[in-house]
């Protein structure tokens, strides 16, 4: 766990291109304070010299100033509290995008590692709980920090015995307030904790809300999701809990204090070495007092509250970026498609391997089917043709060059990825088609969904390539998604094109309708294709059997077929022996 100097220190880094108003909201705290502290000795003069002495131009005096005093504090408030607000957005604007921004280009692996709710949560929850410590947290430590020290001085002032008696409690009060933060802080990451997985909860069951209605688990869902409401309850009640008690104990305190001065002070009067007005005015002090200790206690709930939340983020901030271009890249130029892999190993963890030393290479246009049972690597091992990540041994090079040594953007622009669920972004057709690729032509677009056969289809739409296809897709078919994904693909016109699966959950009609734009898309292209049913694989250069994280075999379908290995059984499983019909692979 990161020090609090240390995340103090971090999040001050923030402030700097913001500095000139944070100086400028700085000035009109300390006027606020100034202007707090004074209506209390203006009681002292009040009783002294108006209200025993009889003073008339005294009581003007004083009335017209205190309506100036009041018109000052509230144009110094309005300063600081808008200067604040608007430095403290800016700081919680810069760090969410900054935040999103690092989500964007970590590694998949831990992406994947994560539910994507509680990641939500560092984003919107965790940076909403930072922004109320930047803006209203450092107002209130600010300003009613200069209160009390102002108002220590006068009370020094007056009479600095009665003030060593009334502070002769401060070191308990400190005491509580240093147990109670370490407390309040490890109950701000249980707080945090909870309001991510509720966020999960949510995400996960919405974002499936298909599968919730097929299976009928609505009920279990629900009660999900009441539990983990319990749960985030639970920890909140904790923290008012701990709040509460700590305000209730400290205002006690002070209150004992305050009268035990009441005391001695009005013993001091009756014996005149203080006068009424200094003894008003002192109590008036260390009533007025009570208020910058009781903020302080809030301050100190919301701060450890706002430190667990910094932690939560910086947490994620520190997460290294595995994948990243080089400090030097190669020039990469356009792409011939040459792909090579040489004695390549991979594992999600550690030493349990899902690709062990394959070797393969792929000349410029050749078409390379991949093949093999589910859970073989076969997606994995084009997984590092982009770079999504790197093997732990061996490489993988494009034209030559080691993919490590390329600059990721360049290397990921020349090649054309169709995956098994093609997800489509919320927006038209044109901006679904375009994805990535800003500098697009209308002419662009058509042409790649003429190449992916879905031309036809968005003409006959009422607002054509204008259509919203909804959240992931949803108002189009399995079918009309794929050769989106087939025209979003090509429209960069890529060297390389990897289809994973491309056409494994369509039924046979379709399958047909988006193998002949898979066909075309792959016109003088180095194409990976993985594939379970066969049958679209047949005229693949080179057919790569994955089995068990090795090639066991390799070569063009009929080779195969006559060595009658894994390749053949796979073949005779879906076809039992002819070529009437094919079922998934098992």
């Amino acid at each position: 766990m990161k020090s609090k100097k240390h995340i103090y220190f971090r999040l001050l880094g923030y402030t700097k291109p913001y500095f000139g108003r944070l100086l400028a909201a700085l000035g009109c705290m300390v006027l606020s304070s100034v202007f707090t502290v004074i209506p209390p000795w203006l009681l002292k003069n009040v009783v002294d010299d108006v209200l025993i002495a009889k003073k008339m131009m005294v009581l003007n005096v004083l009335s017209i100033g205190l309506v100036f005093l009041f018109i000052g504090k509230g144009i110094a408030s309005y300063g600081h509290q808008y200067l604040m607000n608007w430095v403290g957005q800016r700081i919680v604007m810069d760090l969410r995008v900054r935040l999103y921004d690092h989500m964007q280009r970590m590694s998949l692996r831990y992406i994947y590692g994560k539910r994507v709710g509680e990641l939500m949560s560092r984003i919107t929850n965790d940076v909403n709980v930072l922004q109320n410590m930047v803006t209203t947290v450092i107002v209130d430590l600010v300003v009613q920090g200069i209160t009390f020290l102002g108002m220590l001085g006068f009370l020094i002032y007056i009479n600095w015995r009665l003030t060593l008696v009334t502070f002769a409690v401060l070191p308990v009060t400190v005491w509580i307030l240093d147990h109670a933060s370490k407390k309040l802080r490890i109950v701000g990451h249980s707080i945090q904790e909870e309001l991510a997985r509720l966020s999960a909860t949510v995400q996960e069951a919405l974002s499936a809300i298909r599968i919730v209605r097929s299976f009928v688990t609505e009920d279990l869902e629900s009660n999900r999701f009441k539990d983990q409401n319990k749960a985030n309850f639970k920890a909140l009640m904790h923290g008012v809990q701990v709040q509460s008690a700590l305000s209730g104990i400290i205002e006690v305190i002070l209150i004992a204090a305050l009268a035990l001065i009441l005391w001695l002070g009005g013993r001091d009067v009756i014996y005149g070495a203080l006068t009424p007005g200094e003894l008003i005015a002192f109590l008036g002090y260390l009533g007025f007092l009570v208020q910058p200790i009781r903020v302080f206690t809030r301050v100190v709930s919301n701060m450890q509250l706002g430190l667990a939340a910094s932690e939560r983020i910086f947490a994620i901030l520190d997460t290294p970026c595995e994948i990243h271009s080089p400090k030097n890249p190669v020039p990469l130029g356009t792409l011939k498609g040459a792909v090579t892999m040489d004695d390549v190993w991979f594992a999600y963890v550690d030493e349990q391997w899902v690709l062990k030393g394959v070797s393969l290479e792929a000349k410029p246009g050749e078409r390379v089917a991949i093949v093999g049972s589910t859970g073989g690597g076969k997606s994995t091992l084009m997984d590092l043709i982009p770079r999504f990540y790197d093997p732990q041994r061996g490489s993988v090079s494009l034209d030559g060059h080691n993919v490590k040594s390329l600059d990721l953007v360049e290397l990921r622009k020349q090649i054309g990825i169709v995956p098994q669920d093609p997800v489509l972004m919320k927006g038209s057709l044109t901006f679904n088609i375009a994805y990535g690729f800003p500098d697009a032509t209308m002419e662009d677009i058509i042409r790649a969904a003429h190449i992916a056969g879905i031309h036809d289809f968005i003409q006959s739409l009422p607002e054509g390539y204008e259509t919203e296809v909804g959240e992931r897709g949803v108002t189009l078919s399995g079918g009309q998604r794929q050769r989106v994904a087939i025209a979003r693909a090509i429209i960069r016109n890529p060297r390389i094109l990897i289809l994973d699966e491309a056409t494994s959950s369509l039924d046979v009609a379709v399958e047909s309708q988006v193998q002949e734009a898979m066909e075309k898309a792959m016109e003088g292209r180095t194409s990976f294709v993985i594939a379970h049913r066969l049958s679209t694989i047949r005229n693949a250069d080179t057919i790569l059997v994955l089995n068990e994280g090795k090639i066991s075999e390799s070569g063009s379908h009929e080779e195969l077929l006559v060595r009658g290995g894994l390749y053949r059984h796979l073949y005779d499983l879906q076809f039992g022996g002819g070529e009437t019909g094919y079922e998934s692979t098992p």
